[in-house]
């Protein structure tokens, strides 16, 4: 059923590799809650956003017979975005995301509204939506609206990634009419969250499998550095209940059970001979990026499961206002559009994202300093040194990335300024904190590109014999797409290489499963 849908296979379907199938209850419940709209309609029930006008305006009563003005003049007034197009993964997954909510039967729409909202994910056709111009306090309006207008025959679409076009001429090319949306169509496509969620979807998965990922980058960090594993043990976890925590301490332990790279546990005892005090020994215990790698991703993996869990419920719940129920033969008016736990929870995983990324920026300035690095060469260029600056670059471009990712840190969700001739007197910027935390999840995995590169490079240094399989894999997996640096090149298009396959779920699903 579509409104059992997965946050895995919204992804796919996002991203092209996964399809939509409509049940028939689900056919069946669109059909029965328009048939009950309808049917009130008929009988000049006042009806929000229906038989009114919207927002403070809705002291005005609109007949029925000027349906399809009201809805359309709905849809004009919002098409006010500014901005860069949304991307073309968000715009189907927030269109994905506004079909589950649509088709639980509280909403009132037409069956053709939802049947052509498949096509188009079906086939590709994607509308230009711009990012910016939503508060998300009635939902997603402003964006929803550009969907809208595109569905009306106006506006611009992509058609399979191509070029943007009218939406009037695919409509043509497809052999399709334009949608006419009247009765409740446009203000219940409109009147939702789904554009956070959709958004908020595509960051909980990448997110969860960064952590994923930056578990296998630590553990060959770690065997790199000559780490001592018994910071992993599984009984410190058990002490400390985080459910975070515990989980890293049972990926680490058991990813790194063949590793001859780490140091083992030992029962440390003070030498015989010692009389009095012996300085400058071995130190028993790790910096903290080695020591308390548990403790700083276990952390981050809480928070993003706790931010999926709250998408988990959004994707599930219908958003728009007001809401049908057939069965009750009633129509309530209320707020289910403010968004304000997709806010919280964005805002909350855009905090995780950046400490994620700080760490994976400390792993690399530690690992190319050669003070600290255990006698590997600096920055990782083992070829006359000083004339070949190796990763240089690139650990400054990690740290750049790290102070732009702290400088748009401010949570959006507080930021409430109230709009709509105070209409909306609060407002949650949901959609705000979504994306900025998109952006965020970007350049992290740019981040962490960068230190799977300085680490490959760490491991045809060294030689591999003594890691861990894991981390084999991690290196071979690198070196599938970048060769190893010899003298100095540049870099950029490598680091970018590397970090949209380390977004692409098929291209790492051979290192997750070695953690599933």
């Amino acid at each position: 059923m579509l409104t059992s849908l997965t946050l895995e296979r919204l992804e796919a379907v996002a991203l092209g590799r996964d399809s939509l199938v409509l049940s028939r209850q689900e056919r069946q419940s669109v059909e029965k809650a328009h048939d009950f709209l309808l049917a009130r309609i008929e009988s000049r029930q006042r009806i929000y956003g229906v038989t009114t006008g919207y927002g403070p305006l809705a002291t005005t009563y609109v007949a029925p017979e000027q349906s399809v003005q009201l809805q359309q003049n709905l849809v004009y007034h919002l098409c006010s975005g500014v901005g860069e197009p949304l991307a073309i993964d968000q715009v189907r997954a927030l269109m994905a995301a506004r079909l589950v909510s649509l088709c639980r039967g509280h909403s009132g729409v037409s069956s053709a509204l939802v049947e052509r909202l498949l096509f188009w994910l079906l086939h590709a056709v994607t509308p230009e939506i711009p990012s910016r111009g939503t508060v998300g306090a009635s939902g997603d309006l402003t964006p929803l609206a550009h969907l809208a207008r595109a569905l009306s025959g106006e506006g611009r679409v992509s058609i399979n990634g191509g070029p943007w076009m009218p939406s009037a001429t695919a409509h043509r090319q497809l052999e399709l009419e334009p949608l006419i949306l009247a009765n409740k169509d446009a203000i219940a496509l409109v009147n939702g969250t789904s554009v956070t969620a959709g958004i908020a979807a595509l960051n909980a998965v990448r997110a969860q499998r960064a952590v994923k990922l930056s578990t296998l980058l630590v553990l060959l960090y770690a065997e790199l550095l000559e780490g001592h594993r018994e910071a992993f043990h599984p009984q410190i976890g058990a002490v400390r209940p985080y459910p975070g925590q515990q989980q890293l301490h049972r990926w680490l332990w058991a990813l790194s059970a063949d590793s001859q790279a780490l140091k083992p546990l030992d029962a440390r005892t003070l030498p015989a001979s010692l009389d009095g005090v012996a300085r400058h020994q071995t130190l028993p215990q790790d910096a903290y990026t080695l020591r308390c790698a548990p403790q700083a991703l276990g952390a981050a993996w809480d928070v993003c499961t706790q931010h999926a869990e709250t998408v988990k419920t959004e994707i599930a719940s219908v958003s728009d206002n007001p809401l049908l129920f057939p069965e009750e033969e009633e129509i309530l008016h209320g707020g289910n559009f403010f968004g304000q736990h997709l806010a919280f929870a964005s805002d909350h995983l855009n905090n995780a994202v950046v400490q994620m990324a700080l760490y994976s920026e400390r792993r690399i300035a530690r690992v190319t300093d050669p003070l600290r690095n255990n006698g590997l060469p600096a920055f990782m260029q083992p070829r006359d040194t000083g004339l070949h600056s190796g990763f240089m670059g690139a650990q400054v471009s990690a740290t750049s990335l790290v102070a732009e990712l702290r400088s748009q840190a401010m949570p959006a969700s507080i930021q409430s300024i109230p709009t709509n001739a105070d209409n909306q007197d609060i407002v949650p910027l949901g959609t705000i904190a979504a994306r900025r935390a998109s952006t965020s999840i970007t350049q992290l995995y740019q981040i962490l590109a960068i230190e799977a590169l300085v680490l490959a490079q760490a491991v045809d240094i060294v030689g591999s014999p003594s890691l861990s399989t894991a981390t084999r894999a991690l290196h071979h997996w690198v070196r599938q797409r970048a060769v190893t640096l010899g003298g100095d090149r540049p870099l950029a298009e490598e680091i970018e290489a590397i970090a949209q396959a380390l977004l692409d779920p098929d291209e790492v699903a051979s290192l997750i499963e070695l953690l599933d």
